[in-house]
């Protein structure tokens, strides 16, 4: 058993996504996570410079001597490889993504939507190791509209992006979608209405099951049986966390979050 904490970080606020799987999977656990607001979006960064931020938002969370790392984030999780090992479990997203996609297709073809960033990494093209025909596609425009709370159906201009961005989908024929942002899984009905019977494969919740068979079998979960805490951290404007968190968390938050210097 071990009571320390698991540490969660993404570039802004789509990491809660991640966030509010891991809760589901470890509702005993305690977390803190630290969300970049500051430098937010990487999508459009250099892999040089997401990798240094990366190593950056690691050693803060290490900070809190933290047992596990989710990086619930697929930009930063493209550049994992090169920052080398660590001595706790450091998870991203992009292999538990590719494998649950694998598990779910029928017809071997699979869809990739991420930011500029991770479609130009071939990251998940890599995880999937040739082993399906894939289409992928960069989405800049989804993190803002969605941190803008743009993500719901009827909303006319997150509507005709999505449709934009997703048509050549349907010429693909993918019948699995990796949503390769964990801001992603918000426009879930929307991207369902305009492919249709395609399985959406959310990397969060792919990421947190995967830490939690990890945990169990490294015999790092909590001896706790009470709910879990999480704490919250941000780079830049905590004023408005809770609103956004809400809608990320899907339920009310009401904890403040502290803005640190990273």
């Amino acid at each position: 058993m071990d009571d320390r904490r698991i540490g969660v970080f993404d570039s802004g606020f789509g990491g809660l996504t991640g966030l509010r799987e891991l809760v589901r999977v470890l509702p005993h656990e305690d977390v803190v996570y630290f969300g970049d607001t500051g430098r937010v979006p990487y999508g459009g960064r250099s892999a040089d410079t997401i990798a240094r931020y990366t190593a950056e938002d690691i050693r803060f969370l290490r900070g809190f001597g933290v047992k596990a790392i989710l990086v619930a984030c697929g930009t930063a999780s493209t550049v994992l490889g090169r920052l080398g090992s660590f001595d706790i479990p450091v998870l991203g997203v992009i292999e538990p993504a590719a494998e649950a996609a694998l598990a779910a297709t029928k017809n071997g073809r699979v869809g990739i939507i991420g930011t500029a960033a991770s479609i130009r990494s071939g990251a998940y093209e890599r995880a999937l190791g040739g082993k399906c025909e894939t289409f992928a596609a960069a989405c800049p425009l989804f993190v803002p509209l969605v941190e803008n709370g743009r993500f719901r159906r009827g909303d006319v201009v997150i509507e005709t992006v999505a449709r934009e961005y997703l048509e050549p989908m349907h010429d693909f024929g993918c019948d699995t979608l990796i949503l390769g942002c964990t801001h992603y899984p918000l426009l879930g009905e929307i991207i369902a209405d305009i492919l249709p019977g395609v399985t959406l494969i959310d990397p969060g919740a792919e990421a947190a099951d995967r830490l939690g068979r990890l945990l169990a079998s490294e015999g790092l979960e909590t001896s706790r049986d009470g709910d879990g805490s999480v704490e919250y951290y941000v780079s830049d404007d905590p004023e408005g966390f809770s609103r956004l968190a809400s809608i990320f968390m899907g339920r009310e938050v009401r904890e403040n979050a502290t803005k640190v210097e990273i």
